[in-house]
């Protein structure tokens, strides 16, 4: 079944602004770190942020440091990916991943999301 579902993608000019969303059916979801990652074509996918369980700490791709914002939302078992000032080297698929993660960078999640597009036109 379908645990994590990301929305929130589409086609922006550069300078824009794009708020993700990841929903979660997972019922462990308040004990779990969430990350964003992101792929794009040929190239490996990266870390670009992520939070721990309880919202207070956060990590953030230098690439991405002042531009993305991360935040949850226990109540309604969703994460947010705060995107601003996106450049075109931001386009890419941006995954959602969820998991019992202490090292919040590691791609070691035990949860994807099938991703949504982001597209950024120069």
């Amino acid at each position: 079944q379908v645990q994590l579902v990301e929305s929130g993608g589409g086609l922006v000019q550069a300078g824009g602004s794009l708020r993700l969303s990841c929903a979660s059916s997972l019922r462990t979801f308040r004990n779990l770190s969430m990350g964003w990652f992101r792929q794009a074509p040929g190239k490996e996918r990266e870390f670009v942020t992520a939070i721990n369980w309880s919202g207070s700490i956060t990590d953030y791709a230098d690439s991405v440091k002042g531009r993305f914002t991360i935040s949850r939302e226990s109540a309604e078992n969703t994460v947010y990916l705060q995107m601003s000032n996106l450049k075109p080297e931001d386009t890419a698929l941006y995954y959602c991943a969820a998991g019992p993660r202490t090292n919040l960078q590691s791609p070691l999640y035990d949860y994807w999301g099938q991703g949504t597009q982001v597209t950024v036109s120069s």
